[in-house]
């Protein structure tokens, strides 16, 4: 599971071949022992119990990285090497 960012705790993972199980571009963020799951394209949350304002620093690195991520999404499902992204500062 490559680690793609680290901010204020919060571990965002992309897995390369997780496709298959959600169906759309996404990244999964852990927080302490709580994890979820956030869709790229609409920067919701999809599942998971992460604490309500950990998730909403999560939002809004997605807003501001969407482009990124999606670029990152692309690599991801060809097999390719992805590429670390800004933290929220």
């Amino acid at each position: 599971m490559p680690v793609i960012s680290m901010f204020y705790g919060i571990i965002v993972s992309l897995y390369y071949f997780d496709n298959k199980q959600h169906k759309l571009p996404h990244i999964h963020a852990r927080y302490g022992e709580t994890e979820s799951v956030f869709s790229i394209d609409s920067g919701e949350r999809m599942e998971g119990n992460m604490p309500n304002k950990k998730a909403k620093l999560v939002e809004a690195w997605i807003e501001i990285h969407r482009e990124s991520l999606l670029a990152d999404w692309e690599l991801a499902v060809n097999g390719l090497k992805i590429f670390q992204i800004e933290p929220l500062k």
